[in-house]
């Protein structure tokens, strides 16, 4: 297993998603940076440079299903997209995952397989 302090994923442990492209990787033979928001949540600046790198509208990136999402009323078409990543600031669990991030370019791999677009 190579250390690819290069390869970086934004991942939840309790995700299949996020299990699933994690294991691809190490398939692989590579060991990426493993981030874990929920437990070391991204502030704005952080969201909004992955946004950039992603080159998604923010949208894209929020879990619609998740509570919080219709508590803080984030469907609204109004809210902007400082809105938007200061509620991901806030609840972390409104990212969606996983993301993998290479020096080829970023990708929110859903499903898993799309990891293999990176390397």
């Amino acid at each position: 297993m190579t250390a690819r302090p290069d390869i970086t994923i934004y991942h939840n442990a309790r995700c299949s998603n996020s299990r699933g492209a994690l294991a691809l990787l190490r398939e692989r033979g590579i060991e990426p940076t493993i981030v874990d928001y929920l437990a070391e949540p991204l502030d704005a600046a952080q969201l909004q440079a992955l946004v950039a790198r992603l080159g998604v509208p923010v949208r894209e990136l929020l879990r619609s299903k998740e509570a919080a999402y219709a508590e803080l009323g984030l469907a609204d078409p109004a809210r902007t997209d400082d809105e938007l990543i200061a509620a991901v600031a806030q609840h972390p669990q409104l990212l969606n995952r996983p993301i993998v991030v290479t020096p080829r370019g970023a990708l929110l791999c859903r499903p898993p397989e799309r990891v293999l677009e990176l390397l």
